[in-house]
C-alpha cells in the first residue's frame, strides 16, 4: 500500500503534463459559442455617443452586421482598429461597436483620437449584452445576418488575413442567400 502512495505524485505530474501538452495545440479563436444560429438577444442599452438614445436588437437588423466588441483597456483592440477603419468602408456590411465594460469618457476619447469606424456603438458598461452573447473578452467580432441570426463568433483581433479567411467567405454566402430570397 505504501508503495502505491509513493507513485501518486508521479501519476498526477504525468496527467498534468499530458493536459498541458494537449493545450498547446488548441486554437483560442475556435472557442465554441452557444449563440451561433440563434437570434441576437433582446437588449436595451444606451448609445456610447448619445447616452439618452437607447439601442436594441432592431437597430442591428436588415443588413449584414459585424458587431465588434472593444474596450479602451484592450491592447489588441488598438491593433485591430486600423483594419476596422478599412472594413467600415465596405458597403456590403454595417460595422457596429459594443463598448464592453469600459468607461464612457475614455471610450469617447478613444474614438476621437483613433477615428470612429462604427455606424453606432452600444455602451455595455456592466457587460450584460456581452454576457448574453457569450463574450469572453475583447476583441471579439460577431457576424449577424440580415435576419438577425448570429452566424459567426471570432475571438481575437481582425487583420487582413483574418478578414479574407474568416469573414469574406461567410459574407459572400450571406449575400448569395439574400439574393436568393432566403430568410
Amino acid at each position: 500500500m505504501k508503495s502505491i502512495i509513493r507513485f501518486i505524485p508521479l501519476i498526477l505530474f504525468i496527467l498534468l503534463g499530458v493536459l498541458l501538452y494537449r493545450g498547446l495545440f488548441l486554437n483560442p479563436q475556435s472557442m465554441p459559442s452557444a449563440m451561433i444560429g440563434k437570434p441576437l438577444p433582446e437588449f436595451a442599452l444606451p448609445s456610447l455617443t448619445a447616452s439618452e438614445q437607447m439601442l436594441g436588437r432592431d437597430d442591428l437588423q436588415g443588413d449584414i452586421v459585424l458587431l465588434n466588441v472593444w474596450a479602451t483597456w484592450c491592447i489588441q483592440c488598438k491593433y485591430e482598429h486600423p483594419y476596422l477603419l478599412n472594413i467600415a468602408q465596405d458597403p456590403r456590411i454595417k460595422l457596429y461597436g459594443l463598448n464592453f465594460t469600459d468607461d464612457r469618457n475614455a471610450a469617447l476619447q478613444w474614438l476621437k483620437q483613433y477615428k470612429d469606424p462604427y455606424v453606432l456603438s452600444i455602451f455595455d458598461e456592466q457587460g450584460a449584452l456581452g454576457l448574453d452573447i457569450g463574450v469572453f473578452g475583447a476583441p471579439e467580432t460577431f457576424v449577424i445576418d440580415h435576419t438577425g441570426i448570429i452566424r459567426k463568433r471570432f475571438a481575437g483581433p481582425i487583420n487582413d488575413m483574418v478578414w479574407k479567411k474568416e469573414f469574406l467567405p461567410l459574407i459572400e454566402q450571406i449575400e448569395t442567400e439574400m439574393a436568393q430570397g432566403a430568410s
